[in-house]
């Protein structure tokens, strides 16, 4: 079994305080949900109007796969245009 988790920090460029925050990742988080089927949380900044950051998990049997899956979901963000991605990780953990 080989579990993937990605850790990504956007930048709000609109956002004015933290409930028009809050729908942007939301937004962000359902549209991942929907289109990958894949576990999707906010996960830190949460005090913080302009920062936010969300964390995804996948488990499989194949690294390549899961890799490739959190790729087309990093992408996916980036078009959706919500927010400014400004860091991600992605990390594997095999047991």
């Amino acid at each position: 079994m080989v579990i993937g988790i990605c850790h990504v920090e956007f930048l709000i460029h609109e956002s004015c305080s933290l409930k028009s925050k809050r729908r942007v990742l939301k937004k962000i988080i359902a549209n991942i949900q929907n289109r990958y089927n894949i576990s999707v949380a906010e996960v830190g900044s949460n005090d913080l109007w302009q920062r936010g950051e969300i964390g995804i998990a996948v488990v499989g049997n194949d690294k390549a796969h899961l890799n490739s899956l959190l790729d087309k979901a990093l992408n996916y963000i980036e078009t959706l245009g919500l927010a400014e991605v400004i860091d991600h990780s992605i990390e594997f953990f095999n047991s």
